[in-house]
């Protein structure tokens, strides 16, 4: 494993590769966050070397790839290319995850990104034994169990698009749950009512039912409860006690309420001492909905709410999607499960954080497994699993004990996604095992870039998977420079703060936001999209919601 799973005292490297430092374009305003000087962190952009025909290119191959990914996970075939033989199919050209410069595209022979015929990009399957399209010209690598395609890497908004329609791919599957077991879950289908709400005229107050006009005569002794068997019609000049909730007689005029009314107990008169309205006080039958009407959409999640509705609408059990069953292979033998670092041994920060963290977003989640650096038990694992998602930590790169391309390319999996332009995080990938296996999400080992993969690809997949909207980013005035990548997206963990009395609300970013921190996200109540270049102070950027309560008070002051 050559990335950390926990941070020292400084910014670390980025996504488990070499830092690189940027120099600041100036003194900054107050409330500045300097950018660490590792790879999330903006590079001067007259370094980079590129040109417009180099961008030109590395977005014509970043559609293609986006094709290949789609057209994979709809099951559509790609144009006619050729076939490969036994021997794995890719290109030996292409750059690890950790040293590929994200945003450019690998060229053919004539400086342009590769296509076929039609202008379609083939689909990429990985691994010996599996045939596929390729487009004409393109170099393949066959080295045994080399795993890794020749793709440009995607652009963040287009590998989330990808992830979510992976996930929708498949046919949903519905289960009903009774009430006490259907919170947190997502309905599978529309829930109507199966009666009218409420079901029978009743009284919405305590007080009396009286019909005509007054005053009215009543029986001392006499008075309808909830829960009791309708009454005798009420005739006019009549009155009966009546409680909340009870169902009123037949022929009521109104429901006065007893704050509202003197009863004369020795005459056995009731006098109104406000003006009666004919149908006040009375919940009339339907006034809340129809039988058959419909209560809730189909993908909506079960609140208390939402079961409190459903029991009185007439419901024992919901329809819903199963919780999409997820499995969490640690790798990396520097890896501790207790105690305090030694010896070049590191703490475990994924596992305790990823289990709780996917379940908030509505998965079933085994108990961490830790492999180490075994390409045996991780192959093992994989073909083992019976879950529907299974994620990785660490291993995306290409370093000496980073197995997951490989044992990927030895079961002949299909790389949906392979490394994604977004910082931190970027070696990150999305792959589905053969025949119609589980998905995995490889997630680089720094905790910040693992953070960044579960957003960008594992949320969205369980949420495809579970029958819910993904999360949309949405817009959030900034009080502060947030500097920007010169070519990816940047995940920027941010905290909520009320504006001042005439003022908006807005965010604020927050220090510690290198791959191997986790301090700056602890604190965070979201994470700003910030484009490449950055976003200037006052401005607006997207904002992605963490799956937890906003920000205790105490981060105020200590993280920006």
């Amino acid at each position: 494993m050559t990335s950390a799973h926990s941070a020292g005292p400084g910014p670390g490297p980025a996504d488990g590769g070499r830092p690189s430092s940027a120099p600041s374009a100036g003194a900054p305003e107050p409330g500045l966050v300097r950018p660490s000087s590792d790879e999330s962190a903006p590079a001067p952009g007259s370094a980079s070397g590129r040109t417009a025909a180099d961008d030109a290119r590395a977005r014509a191959a970043s559609e293609e790839a986006v094709e290949q990914a789609l057209a994979l996970v709809s099951g559509v075939s790609a144009a006619p290319g050729h076939a490969c033989g036994p021997a794995p199919c890719h290109a030996g050209a292409a750059a690890s995850g950790h040293e590929r410069d994200a945003g450019t595209a690998p060229a053919n022979a004539t400086g342009t990104a590769p296509a076929n015929a039609a202008g379609a990009a083939p689909a990429t399957t990985v691994g010996a034994g599996r045939a596929h399209a390729a487009a004409p010209g393109r170099a393949h690598d066959t080295t045994p169990g080399r795993a890794r395609p020749l793709a440009p890497t995607l652009s963040w908004d287009r590998a989330r698009e990808v992830a979510a329609r992976s996930g929708r791919s498949g046919p949903p599957a519905v289960i009903r749950l009774p009430l006490d077991r259907a919170l947190g879950h997502v309905l599978a289908e529309a829930l109507g009512a199966l009666t009218d709400l409420p079901p029978f005229d009743t009284s919405a107050m305590d007080g009396w039912a009286v019909a005509g006009p007054g005053p009215w005569t009543f029986d001392a002794g006499a008075g309808l409860l909830a829960g009791r068997v309708a009454s005798a019609p009420l005739p006019d000049g009549t009155a009966v006690r009546i409680a909340t909730g009870a169902r009123v007689p037949g022929d009521t005029t109104a429901v006065i309420r007893a704050e509202h009314a003197h009863a004369d107990a020795a005459k056995g008169v009731l006098h109104a001492q406000r003006p009666v309205v004919t149908g006040q006080d009375v919940r009339p039958r339907g006034q809340e909905c129809r039988s058959g009407e419909q209560l809730v959409p189909a993908g909506a999640i079960v609140t208390p709410a939402v079961l409190g509705l459903a029991a009185a609408a007439g419901y024992d059990a919901l329809p819903v999607a199963p919780r999409p069953r997820v499995d969490v292979l640690v790798l990396g033998d520097e890896l501790l499960a207790a105690g305090l670092p030694h010896e070049g041994l590191i703490r475990d920060a994924l596992g305790p954080m990823l289990g709780p963290w996917l379940r908030a977003v509505g998965a079933q989640v085994q108990d961490p497994r830790r492999l180490g650096d075994d390409a045996g038990a991780l192959r093992a694992a994989l073909v083992e699993s019976d879950a529907d998602l299974i994620v990785t930590t660490g291993g995306t790169a290409s370093g000496p004990v980073d197995h997951v391309h490989r044992v990927l390319g030895d079961l002949g999996a299909e790389l949906l996604v392979d490394g994604v332009a977004v910082r931190p995080g970027h070696p990150m990938l999305l792959a589905r095992l053969p025949p119609d296996g589980p998905y995995l999400v490889g997630l680089p080992g720094n905790p910040l870039a693992a953070v960044s993969g579960l957003l960008t690809l594992a949320e969205p997949l369980l949420a495809g998977i579970a029958g819910r909207p993904a999360q949309d980013p949405y817009l959030a005035l900034v009080h502060a420079e947030v500097p920007g990548h010169p070519h990816d997206t940047r995940l920027v963990p941010v905290v909520h703060r009320a504006g001042r009395v005439g003022g908006r609300d807005h965010v604020a970013p927050l220090r510690y936001n290198g791959p191997a921190m986790l301090r700056g996200i602890a604190a965070a109540d979201g994470l700003a999209v910030v484009p490449p270049g950055g976003v200037r102070s006052g401005t607006e950027v997207e904002i992605l919601d963490l799956p937890w309560a906003p920000a205790t008070p105490w981060t105020e002051g200590c993280f920006t």
